[in-house]
This record gives C-alpha cells, sequence and structure tokens, in this order.
C-alpha cells in the first residue's frame, strides 16, 4: 500500500513539476473576463478563453512591452457555428488613434463555411492594410501554430510552417518602428463585421464560445532592455524564394481579399505600397 502510494504521489510530482515548468501565463500576461486555465497530458499549460452573453469578451495581455520580435502561439479555434465571433493573436501599442498593430485576427462562421483569417498592419493609425485567407484546415479540430516576426524590415505572418504575408518597409510610407507594442489574445463579439461583412451575428444559444491556447513562445526585444539571445534569427529575416513560393501559393489558392485590389475603397488611388511590391 505505502508502495502504491508513493508510487502515485511520485507521478503527480512529475506531473506538477511539468505543468510548472511549461506554465506561462501568469508569469508574462494580466487577463481580462473569463479565462481558465488546465495542462494537457503532456504537461502543457492550455489557457482558454470563454464568451458568453453575459461575461463579454476574454483575453490575456503582455506585461512586457516589445519593440521587434518573433511570437507564436497554438491555438484550438471554436467548433462548429461561430459566426460573429472574433478570436485574435496581436500586437499593439494601445488604443490611440496613432497606434502601430499587427493583427492576425479569425473570423468566426457559420457551420460549413471555411473561417477567415484577417492579417492587417496599423502604422500611425492606418489600418486598411488586410489580406484574408480562408484555412484551408479545420481550425477547431487540432491545434495548429500562427505565427507573427516583425523587424526593422518586414513583417512576416506565418501558419504552421507556411509563410502567408510578407509586409515590407518601403521607405517614406509608414512602418511600425518606434513604438512598443504588448501582446495580446482575445476573444470577442464581432457580431457587427466578422462574418459576411456583418450579415450573420453570434448566435448566444451557441455560447459558450471557447478558443483554447497553449505553446506561447516569444524571442523579442523587450522595451527599455535587451533582445534575447538568438534575436539574430528573426531579427534579420526576410523570405527566401521558396518561402516566397508559399506565399504565392496562399494568395492564388486561398486567399479573399487584398487591400491593393479594392479601388472601391480607395477612389483616390491605392495605397503607395501597392505598386511597390
Amino acid at each position: 500500500m505505502a508502495r502504491h502510494f508513493l508510487a502515485v504521489l511520485a507521478v503527480a510530482l512529475a506531473l506538477s513539476q511539468a505543468a510548472s515548468a511549461k506554465s506561462w501565463l501568469d508569469k508574462r500576461f494580466n487577463t481580462d473576463g473569463t479565462v481558465r486555465t488546465g495542462y494537457d497530458a503532456s504537461g502543457q499549460e492550455v489557457v482558454m478563453l470563454n464568451l458568453n452573453q453575459q461575461s463579454g469578451a476574454a483575453g490575456f495581455n503582455s506585461k512586457e512591452q516589445f519593440l521587434y520580435g518573433e511570437f507564436s502561439i497554438q491555438m484550438k479555434l471554436i467548433p462548429g457555428n461561430s459566426a460573429g465571433t472574433v478570436s485574435c493573436f496581436y500586437l499593439s501599442s494601445g488604443d490611440d488613434n496613432w497606434r502601430d498593430e499587427i493583427d492576425m485576427e479569425f473570423m468566426g462562421n457559420s457551420s460549413g463555411h471555411p473561417v477567415v483569417l484577417n492579417t492587417n498592419v496599423w502604422a500611425n493609425g492606418d489600418g486598411k492594410k488586410e489580406h484574408q485567407f480562408d484555412l484551408w484546415f479545420d481550425p477547431a479540430a487540432a491545434y495548429h501554430t500562427y505565427t507573427i516576426i516583425w523587424n526593422p524590415e518586414n513583417i512576416l505572418f506565418k501558419v504552421d510552417n507556411l509563410f502567408i504575408r510578407s509586409f515590407k518597409r518601403f521607405g517614406g510610407l509608414a512602418y511600425p518602428s518606434s513604438k512598443p507594442m504588448r501582446l495580446h489574445a482575445t476573444l470577442w463579439d464581432g457580431s457587427y463585421w466578422a462574418t459576411e461583412k456583418g450579415r450573420i451575428p453570434i448566435n448566444w444559444s451557441n455560447a459558450p464560445f471557447i478558443v483554447s491556447y497553449r505553446n506561447f513562445y516569444a524571442n523579442a526585444c523587450v522595451s527599455g532592455g535587451a533582445c534575447h539571445a538568438g534575436s539574430g534569427r528573426w531579427m534579420n529575416k526576410q523570405l527566401d524564394g521558396a518561402e516566397w513560393g508559399t506565399v504565392k501559393w496562399a494568395e492564388r489558392s486561398y486567399m479573399r481579399y487584398n487591400y491593393c485590389d479594392d479601388g472601391y475603397r480607395f477612389p483616390q488611388g491605392l495605397p503607395a505600397e501597392c505598386s511597390r511590391y
């Protein structure tokens, strides 16, 4: 009996130590709304954002601010009818009219339709730079990795091992380069905008809506501090030929919207960077 108890205790201690070693939420983030945590079988911390009509939006926000870095997280999105919801992983300098921001926003869908990933870059308050893609897999069936690389030359968006977008810096044009940003993950009611341009709102009878996050990673320069070891890997990162190939594949096969093709939205002429790619 004693031997069995000691064996159980040893397993419990090992799991506790593994969980502690892989815990990242409390150490690096503050939370808002209904945020719950648990651990998967490997001891990896899982953070679950919960949205219902009473609780409102939920999220976690980094305690530190960053100026350039590589950031990634694994997400498992809302299964079934998630129309009207928006699940996010993004960087932002604040809420003012001159903010910088780098977005990966997952716009909920009515059942049977693809989930749309909206990528966007804000520079000095100008955020009309969206590329939107239909995801080519079910993002609610399993975890997938989403990555933002932000350096002085370009902003790169990556899904699993595939680069899908490069937003390049051009001389004379606004680019996020001087305002430190916090990292955020949020789940909120975007009924006015998210699904088919707001035509399909949230159906609250499907609540609670839950998005799960795990395996957060950041290698970045902390505002007012040093850059992490190994920062050269992402600080100088630009796409090679094969990586540009995956961007073109994503654009050709899954792009839903490109602001550089939207002359109706820009009657005075497309943004200047559109002619430089």
